[in-house]
């Protein structure tokens, strides 16, 4: 049997968080480095929480890179701390895809996020996932740029299934041209959804294989006739 990968970047492309990551990481900053810069109005989009940090700070990869782990620790804390004041949905047809693929056993379903690793899985359940359903994640405090991120999830899905799995077997699906952008440096399939932070026609620019107005179209393009 082939095994299938497919990784789901999480904001924009299966919820919405309302806000909360900016909420949390404000705090987090605040706490750790005494400022938050211009958080106000920087863009998260298809950006990892180490790339952002550097970003905003003006620091490099190292010196964030070595306050990472009190970030995680700071952010999840105030991350759960705010979560009874935020609303997070799943974007339409996302959970039904999501379980559809993940009930399959010739798939793998994961996680390919700028959110960090404590984090995810607050934002996951706050829409109504199961975290479960991505035993795969490669995250935002492992990596200052998100084209290096794909490849440690294909590597800990090949670990995860204890078979090889091909690049071409593998499908990205995000909501940003940074998303087409990492798919295309790992060789794997670029899948786009319009429901997130980017422009039908800046997603069209990054030239994926497939752009969808709803993430339900994944499923024929996976060979997966219907919605559970």
């Amino acid at each position: 049997m082939t095994l299938q990968l497919v990784l789901f970047d999480i904001d924009g492309t299966l919820l919405d968080g309302h806000g909360i990551g900016r909420a949390a990481t404000r705090r987090a900053m605040l706490e750790l480095f005494g400022t938050a810069g211009n958080l106000d109005t920087h863009s998260f989009a298809g950006k990892t929480d180490w790339g952002t940090l550097c970003e905003i700070l003006g620091a490099s990869e190292e010196t964030i890179g070595r306050h990472m782990p009190a970030y995680e620790a700071s952010i999840e804390r105030h991350m759960r701390d705010l979560a009874a004041e935020f609303e997070l949905f799943p974007l339409p047809g996302a959970l039904e895809t999501v379980q559809a693929l993940h009930e399959r056993p010739d798939f793998i379903t994961g996680i390919v996020t700028g959110n960090t690793s404590v984090t995810t899985p607050i934002k996951l359940e706050g829409a109504g996932f199961d975290p479960a359903w991505f035993p795969v994640r490669a995250c935002g405090n492992e990596a200052a740029h998100r084209n290096n991120l794909p490849p440690i999830a294909l590597e800990r899905a090949c670990a995860h299934s204890g078979q090889a799995i091909a690049q071409q077997d593998v499908t990205v699906v995000g909501d940003t041209p940074a998303d087409v952008a990492c798919a295309q440096a790992l060789g794997a399939r670029a899948v786009a959804v319009t429901t997130g932070f980017s422009s039908r026609e800046a997603l069209q620019a990054a030239r994926p294989d497939h752009l969808l107005d709803n993430i339900a179209g994944l499923l024929p393009l996976c060979g997966v006739n219907s919605l559970v």
